[in-house]
Order: structure tokens, then sequence, then C-alpha cells
């Protein structure tokens, strides 16, 4: 067993320093506080900082996606700095420092990529990755990311709800839960070197869970198509369970009757149980949940802010576990 520590809460991050236009945008806002506009100046500097930071960052290739019209899709809050989400990630295939995979996953080649479906589906196919793009109209979903170890993000994903290419499969009656494998190639991904893990990382659903709308198969991230270090080509953004549930590079989704043994459950049970999902009442047993850091925002010794149950989707997904111990399921 090993017992990692998040080494990242160590070093300030640039992003950390509040950027000269969002400064003055907030300097306008208290000034039309003043004058009576509260309000209305709120929702301006909102809007006008959201736009700014979603524009693309012109370093991959083009994916743009109709903004989002799915409940929860679209949350308001200040986006994450791109320089920010692609240089701190949980990747354990390219390092276990937060650092690591912005500097190891230039040897991932996301074209040419399949992904298999396969399992309890009356239509098992492999699908090429032009036919996933082209399966569902491309959405943009501005969603929070929660990870395990206290830290959050604010990200607009470009995809589209899992459920559209679970439908075309046709899942049979024996369909109860949704694995996914990620890639394993030694010679492109050198964190497999270490026993960290078992290795393929595998995750999983519930089938329910992965229906729900929010499940999104993720193909970009700001615009554009998703950074190596993010999980290109495609990955899961599960925004209501804690990070390490949406799985990167995909290569394969097995449809399946029973619960998956997935990669963390067989690592550390005890720590990281198959439902993960957000919940600040169900303590970490080496540290709490009850609240978190957001990456980038303030500064480095901002306030922590609390939890939120399920991450702040519960309106959306709390209905899924109605009647359910979820410290027991946890």
């Amino acid at each position: 067993m090993h017992y990692l520590k998040d080494r990242g809460f160590q070093h300030p991050l640039g992003s950390e320093i509040t950027p000269q236009p969002i400064y003055e945008g907030r300097r306008e806002w208290l000034r039309r506080l003043a004058l009576g506009s509260a309000g209305l100046a709120l929702a301006g500097w909102a809007s006008r900082e959201a736009l700014a930071q979603v524009a693309r960052p012109g370093k991959l290739a083009p994916l743009p996606g109709v903004r989002s019209a799915v409940a929860g899709g679209l949350t308001m809050e200040k986006l994450t700095a791109y320089g920010d989400v692609t240089s701190y990630n949980n990747f354990y295939e390219f390092g276990t420092d937060k650092s690591d995979p912005a500097r190891h996953a230039g040897t991932l080649k996301p074209r040419p990529w399949t992904v298999a479906v396969e399992g309890e589906v009356r239509k098992p196919k492999v699908f090429d990755l032009d036919e996933l793009l082209k399966l569902a109209p491309m959405e943009e979903r501005v969603y929070r990311l929660r990870c395990v170890e206290g830290w959050s993000m604010v990200i607009p994903w470009v995809g589209y709800s899992l459920a559209e290419l679970i439908r075309r499969v046709e899942p049979t009656g024996n369909a109860k839960y949704v694995e996914f494998v990620t890639l394993a190639d030694r010679g492109q991904m050198p964190g497999l070197r270490s026993s960290v893990l078992d290795w393929p990382y595998v995750e999983g659903l519930r089938m329910d869970e992965a229906m729900h709308p929010l499940a999104l198969l993720t193909f970009g991230l700001y615009g554009e198509v998703l950074p190596n270090q993010n999980g290109a080509p495609v990955r899961m953004v599960l925004p209501w369970k804690y990070g390490f549930k949406s799985g990167k590079s995909i290569v394969k989704i097995r449809f399946v009757e029973k619960e998956p043994r997935t990669a963390w459950v067989k690592t550390a049970a005890q720590e990281y149980g198959f439902y993960s999902n957000v919940n600040p009442n169900v303590d970490h047993p080496r540290w709490s949940q009850a609240t978190e850091r957001r990456i980038g925002e303030d500064g480095l010794f901002q306030k922590k802010r609390p939890t939120l149950m399920f991450n702040g989707y519960e309106a959306q997904v709390g209905q899924l576990y109605a009647g359910m111990d979820l410290k027991k399921h946890y």
C-alpha cells in the first residue's frame, strides 16, 4: 500500500495573483454598487469575465460546442484559468505529482484512437474517434470539479451526455453497470512503471448514473480538443463525484452485470469507495472533506470554501441515491 500526499499545496500558483483586467472589473463593480446598481453590476461583471475567459486559448485544434440546456450544465462561477487547468492534474499514468502530467504527457498519441464498446449490449462496436465526435452535437458544459485531496476547479468542458452513446449500443437487461478502461501503454505512459495502482486504470458507474444527463463524454475544454494531460482524446466528466471517478484516455467501455472492481477500490477500498460522491459529511480517513480550496482563487492564504453536497449538484442527482446510506456507500 502506498499512501500518497498531495504536494501541490506547498507552492503558490501564478494564477493566484489576480489579473489586472479582473481586478479592474471588480473596481468597476464596487463603483456601481456604491451608485445603487449592485445587481446589474454583478451580472455584468460576471458575464464579461466569463466571456473573456472562455475564449479559445489557441493552443490546440478547435472544438466548439453549443451552450448546454441541461439542468446544472452551466454553473455561473468564475472559471479556473486555462494554465492552471492544464498544469495541475491527477493522471497517474504520467506520474503522481500534480505537475507530472503536463511534463510527461507529450508522449501520448491521441490519434489514431478507437474506443471498444462491449459486454451486455445488443450492438457492440469499436468506434473510431471521428465517429464518436460526430455521434451527437457537442455542448459546452461549465462544471465544478472537486478532487478528493481538497482542491477544486471550474472548467468549461466540451462533449455530450454519455446517454447518447448508451442508447445507440442498446444495453441488455443484464447491464447494471458501466465500466471504463483507460489506455495502459508503457511506451506512451511512463507512470505505468510504478506499482501505485493496478493497471489499467478502471472506473465504473451504476447504469442510472451513466444515463444521467450530467454524465459527460468529454472531448475538449475551453473550446479546444483535450490536452493530453487532461485525458485526451476522450474522457468522462462526472461533476457530482470526486475527480478520480472521471476516467481519462478511455479505450474501452464495458456494460456488465456486477459492480466493477475499480482501480482505487482495489488499491484502497477503505479510502475510495465505488460511489465516491462529493459528501462534506464523510471524511477521508486522513483528512476532512468539509472544505475545499479553489485553485487560482484570491491567493495562497485564502479562506477555504465549504464543500457542497454532491459538489452543488444535489438538485439534479440527489434522487439517484434516495434511501441509500451515503456514509456506508461512500
